[in-house]
């Protein structure tokens, strides 16, 4: 969890003391910095962690070479409708890419892991909005501890509120016997 929300959080803290920009470059240091930890520590880099860092080094550099904010203001809503867009053609291609991502976490039949998929994508297409609301109505100091504090926050309200879905579409797993 700290390689996912450490970055969010030192922006933040860059963002509260210095600028937007120096919180900007911060965040492209620190998503290097956690996607080379995750994988010296566990040979691999989490799918979100390779899209985030897609996302966030192009839109921060356009910040920091242009210096027009407008682009690490965009980037979480181009993410979450494009994150919305893989899940969606993933259907339409046959492949359900939450069960990639969540499978291990918990089995359910195919018709579960579509559902879940819409309603995933979904939630993405409403953060992508929300975040468009907050950047365009509100100071930037509330867009940024919307992004960090907020995002944060729906995203845990949504997934606890599909609990009940994935417990009453649990496919129970095989567990033999342990030996006494």
């Amino acid at each position: 969890m700290a390689l996912d929300y450490g970055p969010l959080l030192l922006f933040a803290g860059v963002y509260f003391t210095f600028n937007l920009y120096a919180a900007t470059a911060v965040l492209m240091a620190a998503v290097i910095i956690a996607v080379v930890t995750e994988f010296a520590v566990v040979r691999k880099v989490s799918p979100m962690l390779i899209m985030t860092t897609l996302f966030v080094l192009p839109f921060g550099g356009l910040t920091l070479w242009l210096t027009s904010d407008i682009f690490i203001k965009i980037k979480p809503s181009v993410l979450y409708l494009t994150m919305a867009a893989i899940l969606v053609g993933g259907l339409f291609s046959g492949r359900l890419f939450i069960k990639f991502l969540f499978g291990q976490l918990f089995q359910l039949p195919d018709e579960a892991w579509r559902t879940l998929t819409l309603r995933m994508s979904a939630f993405f297409i409403g953060l992508a909005i929300l975040n468009l609301v907050v950047w365009r109505n509100f100071s930037e100091g509330t867009w940024v501890l919307f992004k960090v504090f907020g995002v944060v926050a729906l995203t845990m309200i949504f997934m606890l509120a599909q609990t009940p879905f994935i417990a009453r579409h649990q496919i129970e797993r095989d567990n033999p016997p342990s030996a006494s």
